[in-house]
């Protein structure tokens, strides 16, 4: 089945291409998440919209990424969430949450949807997150997540 994506789907693509998936996969998680809508004719419209938005938000240079790649393995981000007694959160940490304690940080501004968490953060400690800055570039976040007073 042939889809266009609207949001990055890891190890698939960007918003914007359009991919061929298998029917199941695009019926019972890509269609249903409004990750991808199905492709038709007229839907070149729709892709020229969604790589003309996405240009506007990617990085432009390799050079330009490779400096931010610096400014991020350099930076001490540091987020804070509501904790148990054992340090346990009461919820996860997010992608968003992770952008925000980064621009606080003074490490520069990135797209919440660049953020690769691994397994779901639900207590405090240090962490590393991979951030997707360019096609060529990722860059390994240190986190450290600690109990709000």
């Amino acid at each position: 089945m042939k889809v266009i994506l609207t949001h990055e789907v890891s190890k698939l693509g960007t918003a914007g291409d359009v991919v061929d998936v298998k029917d199941g996969y695009a019926r019972n998680f890509l269609l249903p998440r409004n990750l991808a809508t199905p492709w038709t004719k007229g839907g070149q419209k729709q892709v020229e919209a969604i790589s003309k938005a996405r240009e506007t938000r990617a990085v432009k240079t390799l050079e330009e990424a490779q400096s931010i790649k610096g400014n991020l393995e350099h930076a001490k981000v540091k987020v804070e969430a509501r904790a148990g007694q054992s340090g346990r959160l009461f919820g996860a940490v997010t992608t968003a949450e992770i952008a925000d304690a980064v621009k606080a940080a003074g490490a520069g501004d990135i797209d919440r949807r660049k953020v690769e968490i691994g397994q779901p953060i639900r207590s405090t400690g240090a962490y590393e997150v991979q951030v997707r800055l360019h096609p060529e570039v990722s860059a390994t976040l240190k986190l450290d997540v600690v109990a709000a007073k």
